[in-house]
């Protein structure tokens, strides 16, 4: 797969219900912003470790089984997802 959605956010919530795959992120702005992955919801099984991103594209193909929830920290992050699923 090499094409999906986008959902972009820029606060702690749910990207994506059911399975899937996240094929990367752009990341738009950020000041020291910080993101956590889980496969679920806030409590499911973490993905990634605390990732700070730097502006740009960011690919990191996943496949995720319950949904994909992502925690944002930091000063501040604008994000995009591309997920297929």
């Amino acid at each position: 797969m090499n094409a999906g959605g986008h959902i972009r956010v820029t606060a702690t919530g749910q990207i994506h219900t059911g399975p899937g795959r996240l094929l990367g992120f752009y990341v738009s702005e950020t000041s020291s912003g910080t993101v956590v992955l889980r496969d679920g919801n806030s409590g499911g099984t973490q993905i990634t470790g605390t990732v700070t991103p730097a502006v740009g594209w960011h690919e990191l193909p996943a496949n995720f089984a319950h949904g994909l929830h992502a925690t944002i920290g930091g000063s501040s992050l604008d994000v995009t997802f591309l997920v297929a699923g």
